[in-house]
């Protein structure tokens, strides 16, 4: 008898997560190694906010709460789905998780069956498709090519859908290319499935204030109203507020669906962390004014790191409308060789050789389900990036064809 189970032959760990271990190894051992792998704000939480969980902690609110989330978090999620979303929920139509990732994935292991289908938009952010394997379901990704702005289009939607598809899962501003729908492109695509009742949305909203040049976010509920009883809306507190090891996520959608996650919460987790609870009601109803100054600089780390790797020989970096990625193809250096003699065979093998040649960890598209490409974090200063950024021009130049 196996002692592991046969579930773990259907999932891989998350290549982002690798990548940034290798990083602080390398780090420790005492490598000059520049990390670009990790998907989080540099900026330290908010005062404010880390003062709210300071004081609940003083007030003793240190004790195990209601599994969905404490009221006074529903509230205040409740608000923000009103106000910047225009969409109306009760108190038992939203739940409150350990991060975004375990919202999600409470939300397929409710919901799927063996044969079940989840269309999911390549690129993809890597736990998508390893949730759905761990659901028991097969994952259906569409390629979202930069050439339509790594964006799903409606025919090939269309073309996805079978009988036996349960859900799709749609990440906007999206992980890894930064990629965000507009409204005319969600409804394009809300046209389509309207069509077809038995498709549930599960809409990974994250970094729904990461936007820039005046990029006007829309979410799929309040685009096309008659998705809204088979949408479950995802968002959280980690990458706008800074409070990614707060561990906040949170989702809005049919009671009947909500009832069932908070059962499989119920008796995995239980509870989310009553001190990060209570500062994320600090984030979501106190100030936001750190939010516009956070982008503008997030819009000139942006603005440099694509304008310095479009000028390395070899690379070509779309512009994305929001997130902290830049996802930028290496088509133009396959095939080419390192000074060893050794090729570089895909994409895989190009982030490998950056990171021993140069010393910069990014993560290879593979990962990502979309290759020959690679994704960069610019969520770290200026001076890095452009310290990153001539390292991987020094690196391409010195491959031979």
């Amino acid at each position: 008898m196996p002692f592991l189970s046969a579930a773990l032959d259907r999932v891989k760990p998350s290549a982002t997560i690798a990548v940034t271990d290798k990083a602080r190894a390398l780090k420790a051992a005492g490598r000059n190694v520049i990390g670009l792998g990790a998907g989080e704000p540099d900026f330290d939480t908010p005062a404010n906010i880390k003062l709210a969980a300071i004081r609940a902690i003083e007030a003793g609110k240190t004790k195990y709460t209601d599994v969905g989330g404490i009221p006074e978090l529903k509230d205040a999620i409740i608000a923000k789905f009103k106000r910047e979303n225009g969409l109306t929920y009760k108190p038992n139509q939203v739940i409150v998780g350990t991060g975004g990732k375990q919202v999600l994935y409470n939300a397929l292991m409710a919901t799927i069956n063996p044969g079940d289908e989840v269309i999911i938009p390549a690129p993809y952010w890597v736990s998508y498709p390893e949730m759905v394997a761990l659901a028991g379901g097969e994952s259906v990704p569409i390629v979202c090519t930069a050439e339509h702005g790594f964006k799903l289009q409606p025919a090939d939607l269309e073309k996805a859908v079978t009988p036996k598809t349960k859900w799709i899962i749609l990440n906007s501003p999206s992980n890894p290319t930064g990629a965000a729908y507009t409204r005319s492109e969600l409804k394009a695509i809300t046209d389509v499935l309207v069509k077809h009742p038995h498709v549930w949305v599960m809409t990974d909203d994250m970094y729904e204030h990461l936007v820039y040049d005046d990029f006007d976010f829309k979410t799929i509920a309040q685009v096309e109203p008659r998705l809204y009883e088979r949408t479950l809306t995802v968002n959280g507190v980690s990458k706008a507020y800074c409070m990614t090891g707060w561990r906040i996520g949170y989702g809005g959608g049919p009671k009947a669906l909500i009832r069932a996650m908070g059962a499989i919460q119920s008796n995995s987790t239980a509870n989310p962390c009553s001190i990060s609870q209570a500062a994320s009601i600090e984030a979501l109803n106190g100030p936001q004014d750190f939010i516009p100054a956070h982008n503008q600089s997030f819009k000139e780390r942006r603005d440099l790191v694509v304008d310095m790797l479009n000028r390395v020989p070899g690379l070509f970096c779309p512009r994305p409308e929001g997130a902290f990625y830049v996802y930028p193809s290496c088509a133009g250096v396959i095939g080419k060789r390192t000074r060893a003699g050794e090729m570089i065979a895909n994409d895989e093998d190009f982030v490998r050789y950056l990171l021993a040649e140069t010393g910069v960890a990014v993560v290879h598209g593979a990962a990502f389900g979309l290759s020959p490409h690679f994704r960069i974090s610019y969520a770290t200063s200026t001076d890095v990036l452009r310290e990153a950024c001539e390292r991987i021009d020094r690196a391409c130049r010195a491959l031979t064809e």
